[in-house]
This record gives C-alpha cells, sequence and structure tokens, in this order.
C-alpha cells in the first residue's frame, strides 16, 4: 500500500481501527495484489480486497474498471461507501450505484485547486478535475471535507449540494503527539513532500540567511535539485526520507520551530500534528494555513518569500517566551479541535444517519 510506504500507514489507519472498536466492520478496497494481505496482520478484523486477478494477466486499468463486479459478494452487503480522497472516488460511485449503496464523498483537499495551481486552471487537466468533482459531490449523499474554505469553494458551484456537506477536519492521535521535556538539537523542522507547493526552495533560503539546523522529513519531485542546489549547508541541513508516522513525535520534540512555508495546503496533518507537540508553528500566509494558525495566539505566520520567513524564523528563535506561549496554545487548540476521538463520532454519526435510510 502506498501509505506504508510514505510512512502514513499508521495514521490513517488509526480513523478506521477506532470504527472497529465502535462496533463497525470495515473493508478496504486496494488496487495491490496479495501481498496486500500482509497487512492484515496490522489491522486484524479489516477486511481487504484486493486484485486477486493479477497473475492471471489483469492489468490494473482493467481491475479498476471492474472493480464493482469482481468485489460484488462485499459490496452488495456493505451499508455504506466511503472514498477517502477524489482519486478513485469515480470507481466507489459507480460501487455505490450498482448495489444501491448511499456513498460518502470525503476529501481532505480539492484535487482540482492542486492541479489547477500545478498547470493553471484553464488546462484541460484542470477542467477534466473539476468536472470529476462535479460529477461525484452532484451524486454523493454526503460530502466530508476538512475546511469551512473547501465547503465554500464547493458551494460556490453547487448550491443545492449545502445541505449535504460537512465540515470535519483531520485528526490527531494526541496520545502519540504530545510534548515530551527534551534537549532541543533540531532548530527547524520540515516535513512534507518536496514539490513545488511546498515552496522548499524559499525555506531553505531562509534558512542559510539565519545560519541554523534545518532537518527536513520527506520525498519528492524536487528532491535531487534541492540536495544538488544546497547540499549539506555546511553541517546546517540534514535530510532524511520518508519517517513512520510513529517515529514523527521524537524529530518534533527535538525541534524549536516546525515550519510549513507551502503556497497552499488542504488541511495539513504535519502541522496540527506538530502543535499537538506543543511546538511553536510558522506557516506561510497561505490557504490551508491560515484557516488553522492564528497569528500570535497558537503559530505565527508569515509571507512565503524568502526574506519574511528568514524574518520569521529569527523572531521565534530569539524570543523564546513567545514561542513557548504558542506552543502551549497550540497542543490545547489541537486538544480542543483535532483529537482522534471526537472527528470519530461526527463521522459514525453521518454513517449511522444513512445506514438507517
Amino acid at each position: 500500500m502506498t501509505w506504508d510506504e510514505i510512512g502514513m500507514f499508521e495514521r490513517e489507519i488509526a480513523l478506521y481501527k477506532k470504527y472497529q472498536e465502535k462496533g463497525i466492520k470495515v473493508s478496504f478496497v486496494t488496487y495491490g495484489d496479495e501481498t496486500d494481505l500482509e497487512f492484515t496482520q496490522r489491522i486484524p478484523g479489516i477486511e481487504i480486497l484486493y486484485n486477486k486477478w493479477r497473475n492471471l494477466g489483469l492489468p490494473e486499468r482493467v481491475y479498476a474498471a471492474l472493480i464493482p463486479i469482481l468485489h460484488a459478494n462485499a459490496l452488495r452487503n456493505v451499508d455504506v461507501i466511503k472514498t477517502n480522497q477524489m482519486l478513485g472516488a469515480d470507481i466507489a460511485l459507480r460501487s455505490a450505484r450498482m448495489w444501491s449503496k448511499p456513498l460518502i464523498a470525503r476529501c481532505g483537499y480539492l484535487f482540482s485547486n492542486n492541479v489547477g495551481n500545478k498547470y493553471g486552471n484553464s488546462s484541460s487537466y484542470a477542467k477534466k478535475a473539476r468536472k470529476l468533482e462535479r460529477h461525484i459531490f452532484e451524486s454523493a449523499d454526503r460530502i466530508i471535507v476538512t475546511t469551512d474554505q473547501m465547503r465554500y469553494d464547493i458551494e460556490l458551484g453547487l448550491n443545492h449540494c449545502h445541505e449535504k456537506i460537512d465540515v470535519i477536519p483531520n485528526y490527531v492521535e494526541t496520545d502519540k503527539f504530545f510534548p515530551i521535556d527534551r534537549k532541543k538539537d533540531i532548530d527547524v523542522l520540515f516535513i512534507g513532500r518536496l514539490s513545488h507547493e511546498k515552496n522548499s526552495d524559499a525555506l531553505l533560503t531562509a534558512v542559510n540567511n539565519n545560519e541554523v539546523k534545518i532537518f527536513i522529513i520527506g520525498k519528492g519531485p524536487l528532491e535531487k535539485e534541492l540536495k544538488e542546489k544546497y547540499g549539506n549547508m555546511n553541517g546546517q541541513l540534514k535530510w532524511k526520507g520518508y519517517v513512520p508516522n510513529i517515529e514523527l513525535p521524537g524529530y518534533m520534540n527535538r525541534s524549536r520551530i516546525f515550519v510549513l512555508s507551502s503556497y497552499y495546503e488542504g488541511h495539513p496533518k504535519t502541522l496540527i500534528e506538530a502543535m499537538s507537540c506543543g511546538m511553536p508553528v510558522l506557516g506561510a500566509d497561505s490557504p490551508g494555513i491560515c484557516e488553522v494558525i492564528r497569528h500570535g495566539e497558537n503559530g505565527w505566520l508569515c509571507g512565503n518569500d524568502a526574506e519574511s520567513i528568514s524574518y520569521a524564523i529569527q523572531h521565534l528563535l530569539e524570543n523564546p517566551d513567545i514561542a513557548q506561549r504558542l506552543g502551549e496554545n497550540a497542543r490545547q487548540f489541537v486538544l480542543q479541535n483535532y483529537a482522534l476521538e471526537d472527528i470519530v463520532e461526527k463521522e459514525l454519526e453521518i454513517i449511522e444517519e444513512l445506514a438507517m435510510e
């Protein structure tokens, strides 16, 4: 599973483990082969529906198209079908229609916005993404998004969808991501994909100007380019690939500041996990980030240019009292808004409503 490859498996299945504790039976539809069954040891009780026909020559594209039929025995007996993101949601919709099941279209970010930011809003890719979203949102029984801005964006194009949209943010396992008093040997921590939207180039320029130590956790299409440009910055910079989610609190509690300088985000998970660890967080005043960080209260906002980022880093490092207060407030903010147990209850309420209709 891709979740495991990028170290996010445990975080992503935490919600579904809670479902099980509440008496909900869960099945995952995957695109892998029988090797996906290895995950049943880590998620006991969750049924994995995979491409058992791959060894017979069934390609992934054809398998995806035939999922509603190939997994008919399982799909006809479920109460609700739910997506985790927009990619693959069309398959979930076809399955729901074929077997007359209610569909929850859940997405952590608007796929069309990301595609538009990458290729341009007038590109064929963006038009195709908007068409897919419209089709899914119009057809779904309920829509779950992670921010009020996402709700607003959907309602702009689909006014009649208002009553079926629910805003349920991403969650944090606050019992795993919590403050630990330990030596801080990292000045700045970044965790995320090394891609254009994360604005890592500006962050590294800012850190280089400040001569502070930075730890980068993540991989992505710009990894080679960034490493060639910055190297290890005379020992200031350390690179780390994907790290299992369970290990992230250790890095967070070793660090003085968490920085997310992205041009745009959905509802950034690593940001709220850093806040849960009581870290002072610094974010660009960008969509998705500014909806989480309240400047001067639970974090600090700045521009997404290197000069602004550099100044903000210096300000927080030179004012430990401010940083400490922001970190303490960040932890309380997460406990009040993003705790896993509360998010589970909100989702289960929707599932139970649809199952009873």
